[in-house]
């Protein structure tokens, strides 16, 4: 008989345990396989670090669907896979998007280390999201983009730093006239939506001497997708010129992959879905990097605050 009781902290003790109950050997054994025992040793140090992490982030993820338990997480145990790669723990302080659009909304986002802003569909909390982006910008706080948020990305950036006030995806506004977001050619005209959408993993070439392509340590990755609207290509001469950089694209279609900041400490976003492919024990390098400015950020702000308290 097996025993499977109810794990201390995280679902990830739970390997530990059916080791401890001498699953594998069992499975191996009515198996009839010829695999030898592996150490435990990795594993064992990812519940270590998840459980007794040196330091400590606060990252904001900026939603629509935040009140839903499951909707982003993926996204959130992609975050905590950076944190372990980091030795650190990973507090994620879920903001409503909506509730940035009040007056005083802004206020929600200080003291955050970094903020995310996730994928999603439809018009409801774009405006706050165009709010939490340009706070972390212009506040130079790590900003991390994925789907949609690459998108409010580039329409933040066009509305504030381009001066195109009325920028927009047109999957919000039909008639912006500056569409700096775009239905792609091969879904104009298409009626039924359902399974129509840029779905599967596709190439992406990276920049090199890029964030991104100092982040994957290489320059030619694979990442899935799942969106029907892309960056308009008329529009990347002139966002290049104002200082954001286009640093992966699809080799394939020159679909624009990710964009990101060169005047920035970490700020990048990505049309594709990097959480799908993030593990415990084997960190997206994006989130990876994500976390790790993060919390060089932040204790290097704690530093310069006990030196001001001490003088």
């Amino acid at each position: 008989m097996i025993e499977e009781l109810d794990v201390e902290s995280s679902i990830y003790e739970l390997p530990i345990m059916l080791r401890r109950e001498n699953l594998d050997d069992l499975v191996v054994e009515n198996l009839h396989l010829d695999i030898p025992a592996r150490p435990m040793t990795e594993w064992n140090d990812v519940v270590r670090r998840l459980k007794s992490p040196s330091r400590r982030v606060d990252i904001g993820v900026v939603g629509k669907y935040i009140e839903l338990q499951d909707a982003y997480k993926s996204v959130y145990e992609s975050l905590t896979h950076g944190g372990i790669q980091n030795d650190c723990a990973v507090n994620v302080q879920r903001i409503d998007a909506e509730d940035l659009e009040d007056e005083n909304g802004v206020r929600r986002l200080r003291g955050l280390d970094a903020i995310l802003v996730p994928g999603g569909f439809g018009d409801r909390g774009v405006e706050g999201k165009i709010i939490a982006t340009r706070f972390a910008r212009e506040e130079g706080i790590p900003f991390f983009g994925l789907c949609l948020g690459m998108q409010i990305a580039v329409i933040e950036f066009a509305r504030n730093v381009l001066q195109l006030s009325r920028a927009n995806s047109v999957e919000f506004d039909p008639e912006t006239p500056d569409p700096v977001i775009a239905l792609m050619e091969d879904q104009k005209g298409i009626r039924d939506l359902g399974g129509s959408m840029r779905l599967g993993a596709y190439s992406c070439q990276l920049k090199a001497g890029s964030l991104a392509q100092r982040a994957y340590g290489k320059e030619l990755v694979s990442e899935r997708h799942r969106h029907r609207y892309e960056f308009n290509n008329a529009y990347i001469e002139r966002v290049e010129e104002a200082g954001m950089i286009v640093s992966g694209l699809n080799p394939d279609r020159e679909l624009v992959e990710i964009v990101e900041l060169k005047d920035h400490p970490w700020f990048l976003a990505v049309q594709f879905h990097p959480e799908f492919q993030s593990k415990p024990n084997r960190a997206h390098p994006l989130f990876a990097d994500f976390i790790r400015t993060a919390l060089e950020l932040s204790e290097k702000r704690a530093g310069e605050g006990a030196v001001r308290a001490r003088s």
